[in-house]
């Protein structure tokens, strides 16, 4: 006589097999680096990175003193509804009192969901697929180009940090196709 199967309460009373059927697959977003990130301890800070996106949140490492932070770091999300925004927000780690925030920034993953859709398969690497201008409706500082590189979909972006003095972080969005997900 065999035991009824059970749903491992993490996934909230769902069955592993109905969050792949949503899943579309999985955003890595590569978070580079800080450029002239706002001073929140005496002379420098302790940057952190945190990208939410839904319920999911990620963050990348501490780095010590320093306002121009290299975290190369990759967050991974998967990605049900492309129409939710990612928002990014910098904190700087404090050790005996609450982390500061250091400015923030959001951005739309649709652009880059549209050119993955696209058959792309045999274009030269390097191929430029879609230029995202500066505006006043995102947080981009500078174009953002949506490009075809050795075989896959990559998206830079520069995103000037709101609600703070200064600061800007580098990041470039990357997908995974994922095996039994219903994909794009």
């Amino acid at each position: 006589m065999s035991s009824p199967t059970r749903t491992p309460p993490s996934l909230g009373g769902r069955s592993p097999m109905s969050m792949m059927e949503n899943l579309l697959g999985l955003l890595r977003i590569r978070v580079k680096r800080g450029v002239n990130l706002a001073v929140r301890d005496v002379r420098s800070s302790d940057p952190y990175v945190v990208v939410k996106m839904a319920k999911q949140k990620l963050k990348t490492r501490v780095i010590k003193k320093d306002v121009n932070p290299e975290w190369n770091e990759d967050l991974t999300l998967s990605v049900s509804d492309p129409s939710i925004p990612v928002k990014l927000t910098v904190y700087d780690h404090d050790t005996f009192s609450k982390d500061d925030k250091m400015g923030d920034a959001e951005f739309d993953i649709k652009p880059f969901i549209e050119a993955l859709k696209m058959n792309l398969q045999g274009l030269p690497s390097g191929t430029v697929i879609t230029r995202l201008q500066p505006s006043r409706q995102n947080c981009l500082a500078e174009e953002s180009r949506v490009i075809w590189s050795e075989d896959r979909v990559v998206q830079d972006m520069c995103l000037r940090l709101r609600n703070v003095e200064c600061g800007e972080v580098e990041i470039q969005l990357q997908w995974i196709n994922l095996p039994g997900s219903k994909g794009l």
